[in-house]
């Protein structure tokens, strides 16, 4: 299908997808997702999952991942524009501890397809913004948790001032990257 555009990021395995879209007078029609497109651009993605987060202004969710079984993502914002972030957790990577940003928006209609090993968040920058995650792997609650999202160690330069940020009591208690890196050498 004419209309997708894969752009690799840095990190390897990521990338930005300009997904297809169709607009008119009556509106407009955006598909993310199609198996083969996605196979012939070499990311083969299975999807088990899908869910949508809706965010205030301001609103920071993650850095998210799953220790064990790690999910692959397509993230996709429905309504409204997010600045999302990725970092790359996967220890042998030489990208190992960066990160990078993508603004997504209902606009631009794009795509962020994260590979596993990556945590993931994002800043809501518009009320009411509807996030849509697809996700590749199962959700494996006993291994679902997260790393600080001002962790110095990984420096991310967020487009929201700290006193405005709005997050969950969860995301507070997130581990540091230093207290992630103990504990994979500790499973090792």
């Amino acid at each position: 299908m004419a209309g997708y555009n894969f752009t690799p990021l840095e990190l390897s395995g990521a990338y930005v997808v300009d997904c297809f879209f169709s607009g008119d007078h009556r509106g407009g029609f955006t598909k993310s997702f199609e198996k083969d497109i996605y196979a012939a651009a070499g990311i083969h993605f299975s999807l088990n999952e899908t869910f949508a987060s809706v965010s205030a202004k301001n609103v920071v969710r993650g850095l998210h991942f799953q220790i064990h079984n790690p999910q692959a993502k397509l993230v996709s914002v429905v309504h409204g524009t997010v600045w999302d972030v990725i970092v790359d957790l996967r220890l042998d990577s030489p990208t190992y501890k960066k990160w990078t940003a993508v603004e997504l928006s209902a606009e631009n209609h794009r795509a962020l397809y994260v590979p596993r090993g990556f945590a993931h968040g994002f800043a809501a920058l518009e009320d009411g913004t509807v996030m849509l995650y697809q996700c590749d792997g199962a959700y494996d609650k006993p291994t679902d948790t997260g790393i600080l999202f001002n962790d110095p160690a990984i420096g991310i330069t967020w487009p929201v001032a700290e006193e405005l940020m709005i997050h969950s009591a969860r995301d507070l208690q997130l581990m540091t990257l230093q207290e992630y890196e103990a504990r994979m050498q500790s499973q090792a």
